[in-house]
């Protein structure tokens, strides 16, 4: 067993080289004349040149860095803003980035004033993601610099800031051609913020608290603290740490703080210091009570406060066994957990924690209790989140290291910049308690390269001595890469897609833990069943749609049960990350680029189907988005959700019948009926008839009734679990569709401007049904103020833009996301369908925080 609460000594070695990190830090005590941290998205101007929307050119002005350059003409809008996903989708555009034209050259603008009594203060710009290339000016003075589009950075500044007058923040981003395999975005997509502290202050390091000798009645925390001192008048400062519990608004509550003091003589620019203290009876973090604390730092000189500076964190211990798995404060975990790209489906990959969070809640409800984000380090957001609501995290910085796998990706800048990258996003997020692993990258070539092994060390390396609390993994994707020795170069190793490769891992790797780290990539579109039903996974793909019985998927993939077998046979495994919890934009597999491989995928009587499309689409085929998803891109559940909850919560009294009911052109045929059910047993009924129960053999995760022929009426399904009574489902045959029917996520919502509600359109028959193969053009409108800022269907082809307030239902759902105005009110969302009744429903807005 392998504990990672190990001996913190060593982590003051830290490389000042790796800098510019930030840490997800609320000024919640901060006077007002200390330390203040400003959200700075609101009031930009936006231009874009090089290639455009339309796929025209237009040249790039010079002087646009500068204050008298004439913005005047260019759109005002307040940040996080994705230029791309504001389209419009174009058919020549490659679909493993989504046919969006994310490539071009983007400028921001922001004027700000600061007052001339904050003169002799340092200010700081902290960016939490751009998309990509981006370099700043201030002033027309550059202040920095930062090509990945993924990484938090910060920059100083304090040398270009006038005080008493209007300052000029200029902004440009190069977002390459063929610089991503998937949906990048384009723009400044996460928060900014400005800074401003005194010349004595918590440097860009921040503060690491970690946790030893964990128990449930006490807990040592070692805290370290970087203090920066541009005051060459001050040498020593006392440096205090208070430890609060946090409250259910991630407040600190003021029971019961712990307080240490340390006196710290100040050396140069940057001096570290720890303190150490002991927390009785803590309560710790774990997926079911997400405790979390709050450590308050201030620094003295004398009895005058110079700085105050926050950070949350939890306590908990984690441990690796190679024979025993995973276990988080000594009980073992399986995880359950799933691989999720950076977009947000129809809001693009602009960052909105309201989105996010329905994402964990869809998630968490299937029983997913781990993510790996893939392949890149995630959104501040997602991670605070993941702490809040008990969910595991392994966070992923690269998809290349010194290999490319496109021409302008981030191997381009490996040699240069990897270390900073990989130091912010170790220093960002080494206090949050959901992350538990580190992942250096993604199916890098240099898993079977020479020197690979070298690099992958090295990575390593500098991981440890930011953080020695957790383990550094990798995702591997060549079998081999398991036994030539780059297996040996992490703490846990990861494999994709080599269920049959964990028994011989284990046999020659006796010690290392192993995960699955990419599992499955079954692909479906929701709703979509086409016939015959044939196992084979390179069947099942009609008119750029995949079936939705579970069963297909890419050559190098499998249907989830092989999986599900593999982990089964070899318990040691710690668990899974699927490919993937949501559909996401671009890499729409089987229907990319490249016809050749495509039509591998085809029957005869598909292919000829599918070169008929190709005639009217031309050489190119229309899918847009991904059809991995357990959810698809609405959030919308498609079978396999009920697939994986019926594995991952077996308390869970659940059963699901697939396909749906209404197949009028079927009468008399063979239509399989699956079932997937947490219970151990099921019986079938067709218009009452039963058509025999059965029972799950070992290495058997789903019912199947392969000879049922199709007649209209009612299919229902009773699950038994230990002889008992467990669940019951139906499907209906159902009517005309008669009505729609409007669906909150929630009524109220903060009149923010930035929170948003999820509104579902299902149409249903005159009995209330939902009518499961509609497809209806459905108009949408709001009144009342706020905006609909998206709409969509979980349909991969659909070209329509993301923002049009027209969309038709695909099987039976469409979606339209609401986002607030900041003025407290009601909304009324009306939509309406041809000959069918409006409907409305009212979201309520309102000041404070909504319950």
């Amino acid at each position: 067993m392998v504990n990672f609460s190990i001996d913190l000594m060593n982590i003051g070695k830290i490389r000042d080289t790796v800098a510019l990190p930030l840490l997800g830090l609320t000024a919640i005590f901060c006077e007002a004349d200390l330390r203040t941290h400003e959200s700075f998205n609101d009031g930009w101007v936006f231009g874009r040149y090089g290639d455009m929307p339309d796929g025209s050119i237009e040249k790039e002005p010079d002087g646009m860095e500068l204050p008298g350059f004439n913005d005047t003409a260019w759109r005002k809008l307040d940040l996080p803003h994705d230029w791309a996903v504001e389209g419009p989708f174009r058919k020549d555009l490659p679909n493993r980035t989504g046919k969006l034209p994310y490539a071009g050259t983007g400028w921001y603008r922001k004027w700000f004033t600061v007052g001339k009594e904050e003169a002799g203060k340092r200010f700081y710009l902290d960016i939490d993601g751009a998309m990509s290339n981006s370099t700043v000016w201030l002033n027309g003075q550059v202040v920095g610099e930062w090509p990945y589009g993924y990484t938090s950075y910060r920059l100083d500044l304090t040398d270009a800031v006038v005080p008493g007058q209007q300052n000029l923040l200029a902004i440009r981003l190069d977002n390459k051609d063929n610089s991503s395999r998937w949906y990048p975005g384009g723009g400044i997509y996460r928060n900014t913020w400005l800074v401003k502290t005194g010349q004595t202050h918590v440097d860009e390091s921040g503060i690491f608290v970690a946790a030893t000798d964990i128990n449930r009645q006490s807990a040592s925390l070692v805290i370290q603290v970087g203090l920066a001192n541009h005051a060459p008048d001050i040498g020593q400062v006392l440096v205090k740490a208070t430890i609060y519990p946090a409250d259910k608004d991630m407040q600190p509550a003021t029971r019961e703080p712990v307080t240490v003091l340390e006196p710290v003589q100040l050396k140069g620019a940057i001096t570290r210091t720890t303190l150490k203290t002991v927390m009785l009876d803590p309560v710790l973090w774990d997926l079911k009570q997400p405790m979390m604390y709050i450590a308050k730092v201030e620094i003295y000189d004398g009895e005058k406060k110079l700085d105050e500076q926050t950070s949350r964190f939890g306590i908990r211990s984690i441990e690796y066994s190679a024979s025993d798995g995973f276990h988080l404060n000594g009980k073992r975990v399986r995880m359950n957990g799933v691989c999720m790209h950076h977009d947000l489906g129809p809001l693009g990959s602009a960052v909105n924690r309201r989105a996010i969070e329905r994402q964990i809640e869809i998630l968490k409800e299937m029983g997913v209790n781990a993510i790996r984000t893939a392949h890149n380090p995630p959104a501040p957001e997602l991670v605070e989140l993941c702490d809040q609501m008990g969910i595991l995290l392994i966070v992923e910085a690269f998809d290349t290291w010194t290999y490319n796998k496109t021409d302008n990706d981030y191997g381009n800048h490996f040699a240069e910049w990897h270390e900073r990258d990989l130091g912010n996003m170790v220093r960002r997020y080494r206090n949050n308690p959901s992350v538990v692993m580190w992942s250096t990258g993604n199916e890098v070539r240099e898993q079977t390269a020479e020197g690979g092994s070298d690099v992958s060390l090295r990575l390593r390396e500098i991981i440890r001595e930011l953080d020695p609390t957790r383990p550094v993994t990798v995702g591997v994707s060549k079998e081999n890469g398991g036994f030539n020795g780059f297996q040996d170069t992490v703490d846990v190793f990861g494999y994709n897609y080599k269920p049959h490769a964990y028994a011989e891992f284990r046999e020659k790797n006796p010690e290392l833990p192993l995960y699955g780290s990419e599992t499955a990539s079954c692909v479906s579109s929701r709703g979509e069943y086409f016939f015959p039903v044939i196992d084979e996974k390179d069947q099942g793909f009609y008119q750029f749609h995949v079936s939705s019985y579970d069963l297909y998927a890419p050559p190098w993939a499998s249907k989830p049960d092989i999986e599900f077998e593999g982990q089964d046979r070899n318990p040691f495994v710690i668990g899974e990350f699927v490919w993937t919890g949501f559909d996401y934009l671009g890499e729409p597999t089987p229907y990319n680029n490249d016809q050749t491989n495509l039509l591998n995928f085809q029957s005869e009587a598909e292919r000829i189907q599918f070169q008929e499309l190709m005639e009217v689409m031309g050489d190119k085929p229309p899918s847009r988005s991904s059809y991995f998803g357990i959810v698809d891109l609405c959030g919308f559940k498609k079978d396999r959700f009920y697939l994986y909850q019926s594995r991952w919560r077996p308390e869970l009294p659940m059963v699901h019948i697939l396909p749906h009911w209404n197949w009028p052109d079927r009468v008399g045929e063979v239509t399989p009926v699956h079932v997937y059910t947490s219970g151990d047993e099921a019986e079938l009924f067709l218009n009452g008839q039963s058509l025999g129960r059965k029972r799950k053999e070992q290495y058997e995760y789903r019912l199947r009734w392969d000879d049922v022929r199709y007649e209209p009426g009612e299919l229902a399904v009773v699950a038994y679990k230990d002889g008992r009574l467990w669940a019951e489902d139906t499907v209906q045959t159902t009517g005309e569709p008669a009505a729609i029917r409007l669906d909150l996520d929630r009524d109220r919502i903060n009149a923010d401007g930035r929170d948003l509600c999820f509104v579902t359109v299902e149409v249903v028959d005159e009995k209330g049904r939902k009518v499961p193969d509609a497809d209806l053009p459905v108009v949408f409108s709001l009144a009342g103020g706020g905006e609909i800022i998206a709409t969509g269907n979980g349909d991969p082809t659909n070209l329509v833009p993301f923002q049009s307030t027209e969309r038709s239902t695909f099987n039976g759902k469409a979606l339209a996301i609401v986002q607030s105005s900041r003025i407290p009110g009601d909304l009324v969302l009306s939509a309406k369908v041809k000959d069918l009744p409006v409907q409305h429903v009212v979201i309520t807005t309102v000041a404070g925080r909504a319950m």
